[in-house]
């Protein structure tokens, strides 16, 4: 069986999950935020992670992406959204199962025996066989780093994980700015017009919709690739993919 770590903010939620996953055979423990799911790493090893998007503090995004980094635990994150975008960036930071809330539980516990053999997870030996000498598991075992894109603000550049960039105009990197602000969450248009000088969304007006048009166009011709800005109907734009802040100057 796995070891479980679920990070969930809602507490009677997080103590079902805990619960169920525990009456299951797993071994589970439940953090409410990254916080005090980095103390739980301090003291033993984790083999799955049940994570949710929104949390107080560090996000769900941002701690697969930090966890991903480092080590090839499992990680399935829940969110109360059903938002494509959503499912697009968790996959890229790192997840590898997505579920919208409220979470069947019995589904839920079958993604963790089909994640925790994808992981070949051995079950747990005899107590028997234990030894007080026994050295204790590694809580997170080193993997390559995450590619992530980078956007400086300074210097009016959004940058692919492969070091090629995009330069970017007055409005595009308000607009960007906007967006890697919270990767994955979509941002209205009204915001975005009114963040570009405008009194609020007019429907007639397109020109944000031909600057988008103009952004993917670069990424295409500069770095061969569409940038990752998502629409996301009826709401606005959204950027979906890992970013990460610019080297200090």
């Amino acid at each position: 069986m796995a070891r479980i770590a679920v990070v969930e903010d809602e507490a009677h939620l997080r103590g079902d999950l805990v619960e169920y996953l525990g009456a299951c055979g797993h071994e589970v423990e439940g953090c409410a935020d990254a916080r005090e799911l980095d103390t739980l790493l301090t003291r033993r090893g984790v083999d799955i992670l049940i994570l949710d998007i929104n949390l107080p503090g560090e996000g769900g995004f941002s701690i697969a992406s930090r966890l991903r980094a480092q080590s090839e635990v499992g990680i399935i994150m829940l969110t109360a959204r059903g938002l494509n975008v959503d499912r697009v960036v968790g996959l890229e930071v790192g997840a590898d199962v997505y579920l919208v809330k409220p979470v069947e539980l019995r589904e839920l516990e079958a993604q963790v025996r089909s994640l925790a053999r994808r992981l070949r997870l051995a079950p747990p030996p005899p107590a028997a066989a234990a030894t007080p000498s026994a050295d204790p598991p590694a809580a997170l075992a080193p993997a390559p780093a995450l590619p992530r894109w980078t956007f400086d603000q300074l210097a009016w550049t959004l940058t692919a994980p492969d070091g090629r960039a995009v330069k970017l105009t007055g409005n595009e990197r308000v607009f960007v700015t906007l967006l890697v602000a919270q990767p994955g969450e979509p941002v209205s248009r009204d915001a975005i017009f009114r963040a570009l000088g405008k009194r609020g969304w007019d429907p007639a007006d397109r020109s944000v919709d031909s600057m988008v048009r103009r952004l993917r166009a670069k990424g295409v011709e500069l770095l061969g690739q569409p940038l990752p800005i998502e629409s996301v109907h009826g709401i606005g734009y959204a950027f979906a993919g890992p970013i990460a802040p610019a080297e200090p100057r």
